[in-house]
């Protein structure tokens, strides 16, 4: 299940409280899940991967499953399983969670600022959904960079973000439109893909804080 295929995904919102997770339904209605999952295990698929995931709990899985009228499941990744990044742009060993299929993306604001200003109608950072941005760079610096390092934490580069068409998803209301796609593709198109941003594997274990220094070559 992706906002590629329903977009009221993108109107949940989450956050980490000492009694649990806190999901918010688009409608305001909360429930919490426990952050260790009580559930049994099952096995999911992300694109082509075949994974070893836990389920939260039951009682999650029926709210999700009402509000979205098809039955889901909210799944955790434990430690013991390992999906793999692809092998043609990352090293032996790298792996990576249920996201798309690199650990970390990095956006600059320079980047944003640059296809803004091309724009009619400015769109914000989460259109994008970088876990990562950075200032003081120029524009699309990001793409060129080998190595970055934040705080104590060493990452690699992987290769550019090829982007979908869910940067058109308005990620507060679920609408869906044309921008910023059109607009990137007469700038940002490189081998029938539109890129924007840079996928980075970590080399280094550590804790990130924003304001932190960033240095790259």
């Amino acid at each position: 299940m992706t906002q590629r295929t329903d977009t009221r995904l993108a109107l949940f919102r989450t956050a980490i409280e000492p009694d649990g997770l806190k999901v918010v339904a688009p409608s305001g209605e909360v429930c919490m899940a426990p952050l260790e999952p009580e559930g049994v295990n099952r096995s999911v698929r992300v694109w082509k991967d075949m994974c070893v995931a836990i389920q939260v709990s039951t009682l999650i899985d029926e709210w999700l499953s009402e509000i979205l009228g098809r039955p889901c499941s909210l799944v955790y990744m434990p430690e013991g399983s390992l999906r793999h990044t692809n092998p043609a742009y990352t090293s032996p060993g790298d792996i990576v969670g249920f996201a798309d299929a690199y650990p970390i993306l990095v956006i600059g604001e320079s980047s944003l600022q640059d296809l803004n200003a091309r724009l009619e109608t400015p769109v914000p950072m989460n259109r994008f959904r970088p876990n990562i941005t950075v200032a003081g760079w120029s524009a699309h610096e990001e793409d060129d960079w080998r190595e970055l390092r934040i705080g104590d934490v060493k990452m690699r580069t992987a290769k550019k973000c090829g982007r979908c068409s869910v940067t058109t998803t308005d990620q507060e209301t679920g609408e869906i439109g044309v921008e910023p796609l059109r607009t990137l593709a007469k700038y940002r198109l490189t081998d029938q893909s539109v890129q924007f941003g840079a996928y980075f594997v970590p080399e280094t274990p550590g804790t990130i804080r924003v304001g932190n220094p960033v240095s790259s070559r």
